[in-house]
């Protein structure tokens, strides 16, 4: 057989670290092994009743829907996100993807360009810019500015790229570090001053702690495209629906995904379609408010008992994961840092590494969601205040975990 049977550009690469994780902790639970999951970040409440119900109506739909979705859920989303951002976008300019991952490695693959990573960012950003030959370009970020880039350091970036076709990728709140984005404006008027794109990756933004969401579309709306779906605050990450929004002055751009949507995925399953209406136009805010404070309560329980000398973390503001930084003089990188602690601990984490980080960087993912969501949201109503008692009842292997965690800590 051939030697060279994948392209150079994939040789180099590896699954996808959260996934990996996943696969990793599901095999070490099935040979008896206690595995606190705090290595994959996944939404622990169930998919809303009613919007099962509309899945379920609607399960035998089995003809192909249009490549960009069903018009009445465009129409919803653009909806949502006037609502939400205060920007315009058209139906026109929606695409229903499978996961709005799907939609940013479609971007991927039609931009002709170089792409700006903050370190951190989610660990797919930079693999399906890889794959499409778009050069990766890192700023490597601090716990002073929240682990975002400052306006400064964005613009010496651009400065040092000599493609001027340039994407930027920001998500807030942020996966790995669970913090927000609070010079957004200062970013985009870097930005807009230079021609840049932005792609803002939205799909937390209905889990942002103090409920007071702004989008960069809100300065710079002629130039930012947005991502979104309903695997996390809506809990159907394995529906596999999301959406890619574009202003209509990058009506190339989203031309070229059309393209390309079309001689890959054709059209998102038309059950789930039809529910994401249901999603986007029902009244949730009870729904979400429950969940969010949830979160922001095992967030909060996490931090403070794990928060040490020897871990460094900022406190959490959206979404559900942290970034512990550990000080220790014992493990080189953060990938052994997390291979002994899921060893000697059975907590598993992700490395900062995974997101960008230099590998010496002792920096790892959290994600505080090893718990029973359905028997939570059950047993709190919509105004309670989440006590300790509440956490140590309804999420103990997040107790657990971080104790154990806590203490491993100190012998570093």
């Amino acid at each position: 057989m051939p030697i060279n049977l994948i392209k150079k550009n994939l040789t180099d690469l590896k699954p996808s670290a959260t996934l990996a994780i996943n696969e990793k902790s599901k095999g070490l639970i099935s040979k008896g092994k206690k595995v606190y999951r705090f290595g994959f970040g996944q939404s622990p409440f169930p998919v809303p009743s009613k919007i099962v119900s509309v899945l379920k109506k609607n399960a035998s739909k089995k003809a192909y829907l249009p490549m960009q979705g069903l018009p009445e859920l465009r129409e919803s989303i653009s909806s949502y996100l006037s609502k939400k951002t205060g920007s315009t976008f058209l139906k026109e300019n929606i695409i229903v993807t499978p996961g709005s991952k799907e939609g940013m490695f479609l971007m991927h693959m039609a931009f002709n360009g170089d792409i700006i990573l903050p370190a951190p960012s989610w660990v797919s950003y930079a693999p399906q810019a890889n794959i499409a030959s778009n050069k990766t370009h890192w700023i490597q970020t601090s716990a002073e500015n929240n682990w975002f880039p400052t306006a400064i350091e964005l613009e010496k970036k651009i400065k040092s790229i000599k493609n001027k076709n340039i994407i930027l990728i920001l998500n807030s709140p942020n996966n790995p570090s669970g913090t927000t984005c609070n010079n957004l404006k200062e970013l985009s008027k870097v930005a807009k001053r230079y021609k840049i794109i932005i792609l803002s990756d939205e799909i937390y933004t209905d889990l942002k702690f103090d409920k007071k969401y702004e989008s960069i579309s809100k300065y710079y709306p002629e130039g930012t495209c947005i991502t979104g779906g309903l695997s996390k605050w809506c809990g159907a990450g394995g529906w596999r629906l999301g959406f890619f929004a574009a202003p209509k002055q990058l009506n190339i751009l989203m031309n070229g995904l059309k393209v390309l949507a079309s001689e890959t995925f054709s059209t998102v399953n038309s059950p789930v379609q039809y529910a994401a209406v249901e999603a986007y136009k029902g009244d949730y805010r009870d729904f979400k408010l429950k969940t969010t404070n949830i979160l922001q309560a095992v967030g909060k329980y996490v931090y403070e008992n794990l928060k040490s000398n020897k871990v460094l973390i900022n406190p959490p503001q959206g979404g559900f994961y942290l970034m512990p930084e550990f000080i220790n003089k014992k493990y080189k990188t953060s990938s052994d840092l997390c291979t002994a602690a899921l060893k000697e601990t059975g907590v598993a984490l992700l490395p900062g590494s995974a997101f960008g980080f230099r590998p010496n960087k002792m920096l790892v993912r959290l994600s505080f969601t090893d718990f029973d969501g359905s028997n939570f949201l059950k047993n709190i109503s919509s105004g309670k205040n989440i006590s300790r008692s509440d956490i140590e009842k309804y999420a103990p292997n997040v107790v657990s975990g971080t104790k154990i965690l806590s203490n491993w800590a100190k012998n570093l």
